[in-house]
């Protein structure tokens, strides 16, 4: 250790060396720059009278002024509240069918004509049946009316052969428990 702390600088030798490499940094450039020309300066616009707002005339203030100490404090008058006036109802949204699409605007076309003219009219039907609140519904109420016809028609399909299947797997059961 002694041989690493007799090979490393002193303070003196850091300053040192510091006030060097400032001073190498200020010579060149006050030698190298000449001081830069004094830009123009620009002649002030005419000031046009009208513009000017004169701090030292008085205003009249339009309410009455409370004096605390020596300033004057202008306290407006309260406005009265206007008459609460509930909004009209809002009108029902009409359907508007789709715009019409030109076959040379568009190069290729999902569906024909007829069947977007369709499936338009069934969005539109079905959208004005699931108005909210329509009659008190929720929303609760018409997913339930709209499930329960698919509801019944997967059940119709597929019960049967659940019930089927468990009924077998619980016999197969029963039957191992006896025959051991």
């Amino acid at each position: 250790m002694s041989d690493q702390s007799s090979q490393e600088p002193t303070m003196e030798e850091i300053l040192a060396s510091i006030r060097r490499i400032i001073s190498e940094d200020d010579a060149p450039a006050a030698e190298a720059a000449p001081p830069p020309a004094p830009e123009p300066v620009p002649e002030p616009e005419p000031l046009i009278e009208d513009d000017v707002l004169e701090l030292t005339d008085p205003i009249e203030p339009p309410a009455p002024v409370e004096t605390l100490g020596d300033l004057d404090v202008y306290t407006p008058e309260p406005e009265p509240e206007p008459a609460y006036e509930p909004p009209p109802p809002a009108p029902e949204p009409a359907y508007t069918p789709p715009p019409v699409f030109n076959r040379d605007e568009v190069a290729e076309t999902l569906v024909g004509d007829h069947a977007a003219g369709l499936a338009a009219s069934a969005f539109g039907s079905l959208s004005s049946a699931l108005l909210m609140p329509a009659n008190g519904r929720t929303l609760e109420d018409v997913v339930r009316e709209l499930l329960r016809p698919l509801l019944k028609e997967w059940l119709d399909q597929n019960l049967p052969r659940i019930v089927e299947n468990k009924v077998e797997e619980e016999v197969h059961r029963i039957s191992r428990g006896r025959g051991v």
